[in-house]
C-alpha cells in the first residue's frame, strides 16, 4: 500500500472540492496533508473546508497560479498530497505574519519553537535528517529577506514556493489551522523517516555574456544600470536587438548567478522606463550572466530519471514550478507532456511566483523528493 497518496478536485465550490478530496483519500491514514488551491476558491472557505475534512492530520497549503498532480497540469483546481506516518516521523508548522515589516524576529521565534519541539537546537540539526518547507505570500517581496534569515538560523535546507493568484497579482494566501493569511509565510520543519532529496532544474544554458549591476533599487527589485549604462539599453546591446524588442526576450533570455556549473535564475518582470524590474532582487555590483532557454520537457525528464535511478524508486514529489515555466508550457501546448514526466509517481505541485531553494529564484522547478 502506498505511503503517499494524491488527490485533486475541479468542483467549483470549496465544500464540494474538499468533499471530493476526502472521498479520494477516504481509506488512507493521513498524518500530513499539503494542498495547493487555485485563487478561484474563496481563501477562507477552502482553508476551513479542507482542514475540517482531515481533522486527524496536520493540514497546510497556499494559493496558486496553476496546479500540478500526477500526470497532469491543471487550472482552477485544488490538489492534495497525503502522507502516512510511515513517511513523516514528526513535523512542526510555524506561521510568520507581517513579513513585509518583519526584521527577522518572526523567523527567530519560529526556529525557537522548532528547537523546543524537536528538543534540539535548530543550528545543530542534521540536514540529512530534517527538511524544511516554506510557502510564502508571493506579492510580499520578502522572500530574499526570509530565506537569508533561515540560512542564518539553520543548515537544514528549506524548499518551497511563493503563493500565486492565477496571474491577477492582487492577493496571495498561505493556509494553516483552517485559516487563510496574507503577508505571511509558513515554515514547516519535517523529520522524514526515510531518504529524501531535491531536484532543481532550470532549462537554460549560460551564454558568454556577463553584466554587472552598477545601480539598483532593491526595494522595487529594479536594476537601474548595468555596466554604468541604463539597464534596458545595456540589455539590448548584449542581445544585439533594438531597445523596443528587449522585453520580448525576457522569458527566453533572463540572467543568472552562476555557482560553479549551477545556475540560479533572475527573471526580468518588465521594463520601467529604462530600468528593468526583476522577480528576484539583484544586488549592487552583482555579476550576472545572460542565459538562453533550452527544452523544459527534455531537461525535467532527465532530472527526474536521474533521481529515480539514484533512489531506486520515488514514493512522492512536491514540485514548485515557476509560473513563467508554466506559461511557456501552456503557450507551446506541452502541458500534457510535462504531466506525463511524473506518471506513476505520486506528485503534486503548483505554479509559483518564485521558488525557494537555498535562496529566492525564478524560472526554475524545485522539487522535494521522497525515496
Amino acid at each position: 500500500m502506498s505511503k503517499i497518496k494524491t488527490a485533486y478536485a475541479t468542483e467549483k465550490g470549496a465544500k464540494e472540492a474538499a468533499a471530493s478530496l476526502a472521498m479520494q483519500l477516504l481509506d488512507f491514514n493521513s498524518k500530513v496533508v499539503i494542498f495547493f488551491a487555485s485563487s478561484s476558491f474563496s481563501p477562507e472557505e477552502i482553508a476551513k473546508e479542507i482542514t475540517e475534512k482531515f481533522r486527524q492530520a496536520k493540514v497546510f497549503g497556499c494559493s496558486t497560479a496553476g496546479e500540478l498532480v500526477t500526470g497532469q497540469m491543471l487550472e482552477n483546481s485544488v490538489v492534495a498530497m497525503a502522507f502516512s506516518d510511515e513517511v513523516i516521523e514528526d513535523l512542526k508548522i510555524e506561521l510568520v505574519q507581517n513579513i513585509s515589516q518583519d526584521n527577522g524576529e518572526g523567523v527567530e521565534q519560529a526556529f525557537n519553537s522548532f528547537s523546543k519541539h524537536f528538543n534540539e537546537p535548530a543550528k545543530d540539526m542534521d540536514f540529512t535528517k530534517y527538511v524544511g518547507l516554506i510557502l510564502i505570500d508571493g506579492l510580499s517581496m520578502s522572500e530574499e529577506r526570509i530565506m537569508d534569515k533561515i540560512g542564518d538560523m539553520t543548515d537544514v535546507i528549506f524548499i518551497g514556493g511563493s503563493a500565486g493568484d492565477d496571474c491577477k497579482f492582487t492577493k496571495t494566501y498561505v493556509y494553516a489551522d483552517g485559516k487563510s493569511y496574507s503577508d505571511a509565510a509558513l515554515l514547516v520543519l519535517l523529520k522524514p523517516k526515510g531518504e529524501f532529496g531535491f531536484i532543481k532544474t532550470q532549462s537554460f544554458c549560460a551564454l558568454d555574456k556577463e553584466l554587472t549591476a552598477t545601480k539598483v533599487d532593491t526595494k522595487t527589485r529594479q536594476v537601474v544600470e548595468f555596466d554604468n549604462i541604463p539597464a534596458i539599453r545595456r540589455y539590448a546591446e548584449v542581445l544585439n536587438v533594438p531597445e523596443s524588442e528587449v522585453s520580448k526576450l525576457f522569458v527566453t533570455n533572463p540572467v543568472g548567478v552562476l555557482t560553479g556549473s549551477d545556475i540560479f535564475v533572475r527573471s526580468p518582470q518588465g521594463s520601467v522606463g529604462e530600468n528593468i524590474a526583476f522577480y528576484c532582487t539583484i544586488l549592487e555590483n552583482m555579476k550576472v550572466t545572460l542565459l538562453q532557454s533550452t527544452d523544459i520537457i527534455t531537461d525535467t525528464t532527465a532530472a527526474v530519471r536521474a533521481k529515480a535511478e539514484e533512489f531506486g524508486s520515488i514514493s512522492g514529489i512536491v514540485d514548485f514550478q515557476c509560473i513563467l515555466r508554466a506559461l511557456e508550457l501552456r503557450s507551446k501546448g506541452l502541458t500534457s507532456q510535462y504531466g506525463k514526466i511524473f506518471e506513476g509517481i505520486p506528485m503534486i505541485g503548483f505554479a509559483t511566483y518564485g521558488e525557494e531553494f537555498l535562496a529566492h529564484i525564478n524560472q526554475t522547478s524545485t522539487m522535494l523528493v521522497f525515496a
